[in-house]
């Protein structure tokens, strides 16, 4: 799972979420960032109406919540999801020791090459580099 800050800068860059089951995502205020739930058709479902996307909380007990605005909450993208988003300029991913590299590869044909811990957050460091390129 990628980390907090780097699906804040992710969101910050220009990133969108179409809430779907299975996404998992934080409610983003600080006194809730250990808390990280999941879009499940029984649970927290998406209902779209014409003033946003509200996040429903269905029969949950222990939170005084009945919803939260798509807004209001952080997508955490999977890693599947973060590889589909880097599209075609996606090479490979390799593993280097205890890091994960994420190979893309560039506007000019050269190889960019982004490391970190952990595959998921390899591919979030890419996906935001292609989205601060475009918003540049």
């Amino acid at each position: 799972m990628i980390s907090t800050s780097l699906a804040r800068r992710l969101r910050d860059a220009g990133l969108r979420w179409k809430p779907a089951s299975g996404d998992r995502f934080q409610i983003d205020r600080p006194e809730l960032d250990a808390d990280v739930f999941t879009v499940s058709d029984l649970t927290i479902e998406p209902h779209e109406y014409p003033t946003g996307t509200v996040l429903g909380f269905n029969g949950t007990t222990e939170w005084a919540l009945d919803s939260v605005a798509v807004e209001d909450a952080l997508w955490l993208p999977r890693e599947d999801q973060l590889r589909d988003l880097l599209r075609a300029a996606f090479t490979r991913l390799e593993r280097d020791g205890d890091d994960y590299r994420v190979v893309l590869r560039g506007a000019d044909g050269h190889e960019v090459v982004f490391t970190s811990v952990s595959a998921p957050e390899a591919y979030g460091l890419a996906l935001l580099s292609m989205l601060e390129r475009v918003t540049a």
